[in-house]
């Protein structure tokens, strides 16, 4: 699994390159390459993501209610 870091970088790359292609100043070509890579960067954040939260429903239903009597 990716670590918070990449996960961060990858956000950071992708809302830069959002930022460029807004602007509209780049020629075609490029702005195809940077919109690849931005649909690429999106996917990773995204798988990211589902890992997380499958990794917190699976703690959460592993976890004792908070009312249950402690194990001793």
């Amino acid at each position: 699994m990716s670590n918070p870091k990449h996960f961060e970088q990858s956000i950071s790359t992708l809302e830069k390159l959002v930022s460029q292609l807004e602007k509209g100043d780049l020629p075609l070509e490029e702005s195809l390459k940077q919109f690849e890579q931005g649909i690429q960067l999106a996917q990773q954040c995204q798988k990211i993501l589902t890992t997380a939260e499958q990794k917190i429903e699976q703690l959460s239903t592993n976890t004792p209610p908070s009312d249950a009597a402690p194990h001793e």
